[in-house]
């Protein structure tokens, strides 16, 4: 019995531009399908448009990738550094007959297009140099004249594949261009470096968005002229915004490094982009957390839709919660140190002090960012406090002498627990038949220069003894609000 071979996929990104959802999700999608079945992903940098590539645009990419956590098994690959396969594969549908040289210059090609739009008639390639003889034609390029490299597309008939998301689609070869493969200066097209990259290195799968549907089949053609087995075509949807207009910057953010940026947890991205536009199917319809591992297991491209992806921020922002708050303390600290960095925060308390805040915290944050932020105060003696939280409950003078008064009697008590600061606390409120909520509010902002916080007295313990003394003592300096 004949085993299959496990596939090998690619993702192909173009560096004229930072990484994107749409281009990221794709990604995604191959590393799962991939991984799912034992198969091989490899990363092609397709830069060949030489004036909008750069290398800065290249290892953003690369990092977006590695914060995503997907890696790749070969590459990657750059198609600038592999023009004489294109030119070879050139040459190989001259010879056989399927391509020839086209001698129109590009003020000629813009002068009939505009004639065929203004006579109402498609504005494609009119193929008059397809009736150019191939022996005048080759002479002609031998003497230097300057010649693109066109397919010649079958007359009549249709072009069609089987796609694994949207089935048999098929286009009309009357309707498809004969296509440039290279241009006059020798750079190959998208449409031949494509096919032959994917060609030589062996793909079983095409997975990519639904918008190269269109080009799909041009490279069909060329598969069957060069006598390559077609690989397996699935074609994603889209991702829109919330408007159901293709995303964009106008929704907010597309670089997956933005969202780093923001303090979203690499894993709850993941999860959020994989259900974009694909479903685990109906025995995990009422479940949205799904690790790594889970996604892996359950990936099949029989789970893709064929309808648009609508992107959510509310959502992703639920994610990130979701993942912070599950993550151990151990796990979070490395991320959270990456935030710090970025913020030029260093924190002046031991690691395990560090560990116990991020566990009181953890299920209040939205965001990494909280904990540079907001949460500072945890962290470090240096923290700003909330104008509004001050103005609210640090208004008056008396509210202020009885902190400091509850810093001395934190200083006489031996016992620092929650139970034993909040019983210190309330008494200290009876004696001075004040509401225990002015002295809880007023200490809470005290100690953290923030009107929310977790219970004060978790609070209380996670900062210690001798820095809730100290920060209470100071209650009268907090400088006031209007």
């Amino acid at each position: 019995m004949t085993s299959v071979p496990a596939p090998r996929v690619r993702f192909a990104p173009s560096p004229t531009g930072y990484l994107h959802v749409g281009g990221a999700r794709t990604a995604l999608f191959n590393w799962l399908f991939a991984r799912h079945a034992g198969g091989t992903l490899i990363l092609r940098i397709e830069d060949t448009d030489f004036e909008r590539s750069s290398e800065e645009m290249v290892e953003g990419i690369l990092t977006g990738m590695r914060w995503l956590g997907l890696n790749w098994d070969e590459g990657p690959f750059f198609q600038s550094r592999r023009l004489d396969l294109y030119k070879q594969t050139a040459e190989k549908l001259l010879a056989s007959g399927h391509a020839y040289y086209c001698f129109c210059t590009k003020a000629e090609l813009e002068q009939r297009r505009a004639q065929a739009t203004a006579a109402g008639r498609p504005p494609m390639y009119d193929r008059r140099c397809r009736n150019i003889a191939p022996a005048d034609a080759t002479a002609r390029k031998a003497a230097g004249e300057p010649s693109a490299v066109r397919f010649a597309v079958p007359d009549g008939g249709v072009t069609a594949f089987e796609d694994a998301v949207f089935g048999r689609v098929e286009f009309a070869n009357a309707e498809i261009e004969d296509f440039v493969l290279l241009r006059s200066d020798g750079v190959p097209t998208y449409h031949l470096s494509v096919v032959a990259d994917d060609i030589d290195m062996r793909l079983t799968h095409i997975i990519r968005g639904a918008d190269h549907i269109s080009n799909t089949p041009k490279q069909v053609l060329q598969y069957q002229t060069l006598g390559a087995a077609l690989p397996v075509f699935a074609h994603v949807p889209l991702i829109l915004g919330p408007d159901k207009t293709r995303l964009s910057k106008r929704h907010g953010a597309t670089s997956v490094i933005a969202y780093k940026e923001m303090g979203i947890v690499p894993e709850a991205f993941r999860n959020f982009l994989a259900l974009l536009g694909w479903t685990p199917g109906s025995e995990h319809k009422d479940q949205e957390i799904f690790s790594s591992d889970d996604l892996i297991r359950l990936f099949s491209l029989d789970g893709i839709s064929k309808s648009n992806a609508v992107f959510n921020n509310d959502k992703l922002a639920w994610f990130n919660t979701e993942y912070i708050r599950a993550y151990d303390a151990e796990k979070l600290l490395p991320l959270i140190q990456e935030e710090w960095a970025a913020a030029g925060f260093v924190p002046n308390r031991s690691e395990q002090d560090i560990l116990v805040s991020i566990g009181l915290l953890k299920p209040r944050a939205r965001s990494l960012k909280d904990f540079a932020t907001t949460f500072r105060a945890y962290f470090s003696d240096t923290f700003d406090f909330d104008p509004a939280a001050v103005a609210k409950f640090l208004k008056d003078g008396a509210t202020r002498a009885f902190l400091v008064q509850l810093a001395q009697r934190y200083a006489e008590t031996p016992e620092f627990t929650e139970a034993s600061t909040e019983q210190t606390l309330r008494a200290l409120a009876d004696e001075s038949q004040i509401k225990a909520g002015v002295l809880i509010n007023g200490a809470r902002v005290a100690l953290t220069g923030q009107a929310v916080a977790p219970s004060l007295f978790a609070v209380m313990v996670a900062l210690g003894k001798d820095r809730v003394i100290a920060r209470l003592a100071a209650a009268e300096a907090i400088p006031r609000t209007e």
